[in-house]
């Protein structure tokens, strides 16, 4: 365990330094980018709408069954093969690592909200968040643009680096692939559409799963990036506020960026399918944010990835 741990850690800081070049990505498929056509293959293949709801529902299950124990096998292989290589095989694995993780990536996309919102106004702040989040841009103002990339910074501080990290320290390749699998599924088939709802149950319901420790370790990461004054109050609040949330996992790592930031979070917001009639998380705290807000929930999000980095450091010196 170890030695996964070292390689998590080189992987953590190559993605926090290089992050994903676009250069690299033009001229090859990136491997999230594979597990997103096998899903649709599967998909278009057995997801039957002429098919009963048990029935979909079962295909469902068969088909992320099959998915994700074909990512074990792969990431078993390749675990193998890189151990074989020795020094090359480590500098190859921590590479691959640091592919799927998402640490500067999404740093990026929610800076450009702020950037999006200072050059082009309302109209570019709208285009850079409709890059990241599921709701209609059109129905937000500035405040609720940059609480929306605010959330989605938060939410995917957990589904892009802390669980996948947390799944690689595990179960080493294969307890990554089979994450990411996963994720990956659940963001294309675990919505609750008409044509997903039962095809993609399955998926979303071992998504939630496997984030549920993440998105509380994600949290926690967060309230110590705010300082260790007011933490137990920020504690409070996350442990009261973050079940607001109708996802199981996601209120977490919201609730305790809306304490770091002192904003309120959450709230009424209109999807392209649906509407989420929710309360704030941390109603204390102001709804009103502006692309300093951004910057400031970047910072802290920087911080908590810093105290991941560290831990998993920690870990690696007292395992070795």
């Amino acid at each position: 365990m170890a030695e996964t741990l070292v390689i998590l850690f080189v992987a953590l800081i190559l993605d926090r330094l290089i992050g994903d070049p676009d250069w690299l990505w033009q001229r090859v498929p990136h491997p999230v980018a594979l597990f997103g056509k096998l899903i649709g293959l599967a998909d278009a293949r057995f997801n039957d709408d002429a098919a009963s709801e048990a029935q979909r529902e079962k295909f469902g299950f068969a088909a992320i069954a099959v998915l994700m124990i074909g990512a074990i096998v792969l990431g078993t292989f390749l675990g193998d093969l890189l151990d074989a290589l020795g020094g090359a095989g480590f500098v190859f694995e921590a590479l691959l690592v640091a592919v799927l993780l998402a640490q500067k990536s999404l740093a990026d996309h929610v800076g450009a909200v702020a950037q999006g919102l200072r050059a082009g106004g309302i109209d570019g702040g709208r285009r850079a968040v409709s890059m990241i989040v599921g709701r209609d841009p059109e129905t937000l103002d500035e405040a609720g643009i940059c609480r929306a990339a605010i959330e989605s910074l938060a939410e995917n501080a957990s589904d892009g680096v802390v669980a996948p990290a947390f799944w690689y320290a595990v179960f080493g390749l294969p307890g990554l692939l089979a994450y990411k699998m996963l994720n990956t599924a659940d963001s294309m088939i675990g919505h609750k559409t008409e044509r997903h709802r039962a095809f993609g149950r399955a998926s979303a319901r071992l998504d939630d799963l496997a984030n549920w420790l993440p998105a509380r370790l994600t949290a926690l990461l967060i309230v110590v990036a705010g300082g260790l004054t007011g933490w137990q109050d920020r504690i409070r609040t996350v442990m009261r506020d973050a079940r607001l949330h109708r996802s199981p996992n996601a209120g977490w790592p919201e609730s305790a960026m809306a304490t770091v930031t002192g904003l309120a979070l959450g709230g009424p917001r209109v999807y392209r399918d649906d509407v989420a009639d929710e309360p704030f998380m941390n109603d204390a705290g102001r709804e009103d944010a502006g692309p300093g807000d951004i910057d400031a929930a970047l910072s802290d999000f920087w911080r908590a990835m810093t105290g991941l980095t560290v831990v998993v450091g920690v870990l690696a010196v007292v395992t070795g």
